[in-house]
């Protein structure tokens, strides 16, 4: 194995992220591999450095054995190795269509499929199991996948010999391209399937039942491993994402762990204090208002929020109290109002300190301006 340090063979810092990684090794090999420098040992020896520092660097595996204990965590000669395949695979993993696959036709996977899940705020903090249908491409069961009749089998492509994959002289360069004929199958169909239509895969519907873990968020993907489209010739399904939304709620916002929402009191309360019953998602709470609560005064009930999916303490339920004026009075609740006006008198900043202030901030702008 190389001795150099791997991040410094990419050129990339030890935080770089795997898309970093990636277009890093594209960049050397496009300007290393022994196609593009026949007979030039130095460019293949940096080809083969920069396809081992991304083979251990892309495996978040081995990129943490490396981390922690260097070229002795992935050595093989120490004992915490691993099994490195020739610099084909790993090139033609991101090359493809450009140089191909050292001659062997590529059997795509299916592709991921996104569901978009709505779910109400207590489910998502309780938890719940969702059935939802799916549209989706299946393999064929009539003829397993091959897309050729029942009783008959693909030919191999007479273009490329079955290897997916054409070479074609480029000037200097010698270029591997995806096949134009069996378009990288290596095989093609004289007598196509009925039911497919020779595709190999048929649209469909399908039920899944979810398990929505406790503490979802809005954003939240749930992965749901080889749910969604088939591969081609029965190649490997790809994985349904199911994307949490949870629907807006008539009492409660969710910031993170905790809840919030919004209390209105009447004046007297808040004048006076008192005790007033609140919702939570577990059930009725109890609210005690102190006197002389102002509004968006913010109330702390401890533990009565949400546990978050990921772990951590469980959130709080925040109360924000709005102290309403009063309306619709009558003539004699009018008439109770001034005559507590009035004995407030020359004292009535004493009892509104916010007015107070509010009105001191005002003279001192007014005096600011004609200064």
């Amino acid at each position: 194995m190389s001795k150099r340090d791997y991040y410094e063979i990419l050129e990339v810092a030890n935080t770089a992220s795997n898309a970093d990684i990636k277009k890093a090794f594209r960049r050397l090999a496009m300007k290393y591999h022994p196609d593009r420098n026949p007979d030039d040992e130095e460019a293949e020896q940096r080809f083969k450095e920069a396809k081992e520092a991304f083979d251990v660097l892309s495996n978040a595996d081995k990129r943490a054995a490396y981390d922690q204990f260097g070229h002795a965590g992935v050595d093989q000669s120490a004992g915490g190795g691993f099994s490195s395949s020739g610099f084909g695979d790993a090139f033609s993993d991101i090359f493809g269509d450009i140089f191909g696959g050292g001659g062997r036709s590529r059997v795509r996977k299916g592709a991921d499929l996104q569901y978009n899940l709505e779910l109400s705020l207590e489910d998502a903090v309780a938890g719940t199991t969702v059935k939802i249908r799916v549209p989706t491409l299946k393999h064929c069961t009539s003829c397993s996948g091959s897309g050729a009749k029942p009783g008959t089998s693909p030919d191999t492509c007479s273009t490329c010999g079955g290897h997916g994959q054409v070479r074609m002289q480029q000037g200097f360069f010698s270029v591997q391209q995806t096949c134009p004929n069996c378009r990288g199958k290596g095989t093609t169909i004289s007598d196509p399937c009925g039911s497919c239509h020779g595709a190999g895969r048929v649209k469909e519907h399908k039920s899944l039942s979810v398990e929505v873990p406790a503490g979802v968020d809005n954003g939240d993907r749930i992965r749901l491993a080889g749910e969604g489209e088939a591969g081609d010739a029965g190649a490997p399904a790809g994985d349904l994402f199911v994307q949490i939304h949870v629907k807006p709620h008539p009492i409660f916002e969710r910031d993170n762990a905790d809840l919030y929402c919004e209390v209105p009191i009447n004046i007297v309360t808040a004048a006076l204090g008192g005790e007033l019953e609140v919702p939570s998602l577990g059930g009725r709470l109890n609210l005690k208002i102190p006197a002389g609560t102002q509004t968006h005064k913010l109330f702390r009930m401890r533990g009565k929020g949400v546990k978050p999916v990921r772990g951590g303490p469980v959130g709080d339920l925040i109360c924000r109290i709005v102290v309403e004026t009063p309306v619709k009075l009558n003539s004699e609740q009018k008439e109770l109002l001034e005559q507590f006006g009035q004995s407030m008198g020359k004292a009535a900043n004493k009892h509104s300190p916010n007015e107070k202030s509010w009105i001191d901030n005002m003279k001192q702008f007014f005096e600011d301006m004609k200064s």
